[in-house]
């Protein structure tokens, strides 16, 4: 059975990546002893961070699992540490209310991170490039940031989205990382660096409304 992640392997999982910042994460959670079948071979058992993958109205239409080491350190030694199943297309990983301003992304960890300094923000991992250029917008959606990692797909999901909104009327806005991913720039940057990033690539409006000022 899962449970919340607070005091579980998957915070220190998250922790040891710099994300301290946990709330309005009630979609994830944590199993001890989640099922794994590797290609070939029998069927293991790890600890795993859980996520619920939701529809618009909040339905759960999947899941995805990134199974740990035994004590959390990193992501489980398996072939595929990382798994979504069930009807993924549109849907996301929800983290927060959207309102008229959202954050979509490819990675948890990833949108984890730039949380640390938007903590104000509804934001919505896609799990996948691929994924995060079919999201489906909330109604009431008016500025969309585009959290895209450095990487040829990530740019391909980041230029259909763009896209895709302004075609709905919906300002878009791309988040650009430093290095590879949001993850990466505040592990090997650190948080003020982050800020810094992010902050000349909001909105004016926003960098009151949502940006965290202070580490």
């Amino acid at each position: 059975m899962s449970r919340p992640i607070d005091g579980t392997l998957a915070e220190t999982y998250l922790r040891r990546r710099g994300i301290t910042l946990l709330h309005g994460t009630g979609n994830l959670r944590f199993h001890p002893r989640c099922y794994y079948k590797p290609d070939h071979g029998p069927t293991e058992t790890w600890p795993a961070m859980i996520a619920a993958v939701t529809d618009l109205a909040g339905r759960i239409t999947g899941i995805h699992r990134t199974w740990l080491a035994p004590d959390g350190s990193d992501k489980a030694p398996v072939d595929t540490p990382r798994k979504a199943m069930g009807d993924l297309l549109g849907s996301t990983v929800r983290i927060g209310v959207p309102d008229s301003v959202m954050a979509a992304g490819e990675g948890i960890e990833t949108i984890l991170s730039i949380r640390q300094v938007l903590p104000n923000m509804a934001m919505a991992p896609a799990l996948s490039a691929a994924h995060l250029a079919a999201i489906l917008f909330p109604p009431a959606l008016r500025r969309l940031y585009i959290v895209s990692d450095k990487d040829p797909a990530g740019d391909a999901a980041r230029d259909t989205l763009i896209e895709r909104a302004n075609a709905e009327g919906i300002e878009a806005i791309p988040l650009s990382p430093a290095l590879g991913d949001f993850n990466e720039d505040l592990q090997r940057l650190g948080m003020d660096a982050l800020r810094m990033g992010v902050r000349v690539q909001l909105a004016p409006e926003d960098v009151l409304r949502f940006m965290s000022l202070i580490s």
